[in-house]
């Protein structure tokens, strides 16, 4: 239960085209992760495998069978918003029970449903309370599990994490890794943030303008990109790119170093620079250099600290040098 095939999906809004012919295989039980700018297309392809939008084009296939004429509550999916969509005037326990009370499922079947997604979410305590007495990652695990209760082919994600602060998106990250496993679920999630995408994906498919650019596991996408897009886009800070002639390098238009595979040294390296910034984390410390090709960012290990417009010098691990064509692909 839970494959899906994409065949060719196009989507037009009047004369803008906002998806090329998208296609795309889901296993049963992978957790997939559409990334890619504002603008991308990738909540409207959602929308359609949902059942929200419909196409112009192409076929949407679910365990099998063709389901673009089918309606939402007959595709057998689960959709979670970034906006909850809960009833303010119900308890967590009938929002929950609330899609399986309007299907007619018989009352016990209700309650065991409803203990188990709880049990899951760690919500037993707030079975009693209305969305107002809640936080705001306590609603999220709400409508998460009113989606679990549902016992759908298919979980679909859209950002749903973007109106968290930062402490609350990473437990409820593990929150959702964690469920993913205990139920061995297809889901599908669209983020912006493609930290989420690194860390929950067993496969990201990175978006751009209505295409696909690359497919692949979080690890192949950081360390074999296809294209300039992807090699910016996966990483952070982002990989640093560098005009191939200025650098010396031939039969390239374009090199591309992350800022982790740069060492940086005040007596002697591969490119000059002024500190112009530099971002203590803890962990490492990101600093920024102005040099003659642009500014470059290096991802220092540890607490390292330089004064402001000190003379630096880069050098570059020759194993991670990527190299772009004219085109922006990657030259093997």
């Amino acid at each position: 239960m839970g494959s899906l095939t994409l065949n060719k999906i196009e989507k037009s809004f009047g004369a803008t085209k906002v998806l090329h012919g998208i296609d795309l295989e889901v296993k049963d039980g992978e957790f997939v992760i559409f990334v890619g700018p504002s603008g991308c297309g990738k909540s409207t392809l959602l929308r359609i495998i949902g059942g929200l939008e419909d196409s112009s084009g192409g076929e949407v296939i679910i365990d099998g069978v063709r389901v673009d004429a089918v309606p939402p509550a007959k595709r057998g999916i689960a959709m979670v918003f970034q906006t909850y969509a809960l009833y303010p005037h119900m308890t967590v326990f009938d929002n929950m029970a609330a899609g399986l009370r309007q299907m007619g499922t018989p009352r016990e079947q209700v309650d065991a449903r409803v203990a188990e997604a709880t049990r899951m979410l760690h919500l037993e305590d707030y079975l009693k309370r209305r969305p107002a007495e809640l936080s705001g990652g306590q609603r999220q695990r709400v409508a998460i599990g009113r989606a679990v209760v549902r016992e759908p082919k298919l979980f679909l994600f859209d950002e749903p994490l973007s109106n968290l602060d930062a402490a609350l998106r990473v437990n409820t990250r593990l929150e959702i890794a964690r469920l993913h496993r205990q139920l061995n679920a297809t889901m599908i999630y669209v983020t912006h943030d493609q930290v989420e995408a690194m860390t929950l994906a067993d496969r990201i498919v990175v978006m751009n303008a209505g295409h696909i650019e690359q497919i692949g596991t979080p690890m192949e996408l950081y360390n074999s990109p296809a294209n300039l897009f992807v090699a910016g886009f996966i990483g952070s800070p982002q990989m640093n790119f560098l005009d191939a002639a200025a650098m010396g390098v031939t039969g390239a238009k374009t090199i591309g170093i992350r800022p982790e595979h740069l060492t940086v040294s005040p007596d002697s390296g591969s490119w000059k620079g002024t500190l112009v910034h530099a971002e203590h984390l803890g962990a490492d410390t990101n600093l920024y250099l102005d040099t003659a090709s642009g500014t470059i960012t290096v991802r220092a290990f540890g607490e390292v600290r330089y004064p402001y417009d000190s003379v630096l010098y880069a050098s570059a691990d020759p194993r991670h040098i990527y190299r772009f064509d004219e085109a922006g692909k990657v030259i093997a």
